[in-house]
């Protein structure tokens, strides 16, 4: 078995952008059956429209889940120690997405490093979907100045 190599992360690293060329009504319905969560305004348009929206949209738990994966594509899941999102604006099926992140900041914590990543999740239109946050455990700082990484 092969050593991992060592996971490092600086304050002001960007995480590599997850782009969904559109939230289909397929994944919606998945993501109904997967969770329970079989809420009118997710599934039939007369109810969301009803409910003021345009059309179905994306349940928030899903788009946090895409933040999930946001975070997973860049530090391995083991490494992940908290996920929290608020959500700002409904993400109506047909639109995109577009989530990042950015390390703010790393420090010990409970006896290990971790890296706090502040992420996004944006509609086509530009306008914030959810606002998160992650935890992610790190290898120790061995950079001068504090600033995080190895080297």
């Amino acid at each position: 078995m092969t050593a991992r190599p060592p996971f490092t992360a600086r304050p002001g690293t960007e995480l590599p952008v997850l782009v969904l060329a559109e939230v289909t009504p397929e994944a919606v319905l998945q993501f109904a059956r997967a969770s329970g969560d079989t809420n009118p305004i997710h599934l039939d348009p007369a109810a969301a429209r009803a409910a003021g929206m345009p059309d179905v949209i994306a349940h928030g738990m899903l788009t946090m889940a895409w933040l999930g994966r946001l975070v997973t594509s860049w530090a391995p899941s083991e490494r992940l120690r908290s996920l929290r999102a608020a959500f700002v604006a409904p993400v109506p099926v047909g639109d995109s997405l577009t989530c990042g992140g950015t390390v703010a900041e790393v420090r010990e914590a409970s006896g290990e490093w971790h890296a706090y990543l502040r992420l996004f999740a944006r509609r086509g239109d530009g306008m914030a979907a959810v606002r998160g946050r992650a935890v992610v455990a790190v290898d120790p700082y061995c950079s001068e100045g504090g600033t995080g990484g190895r080297g």
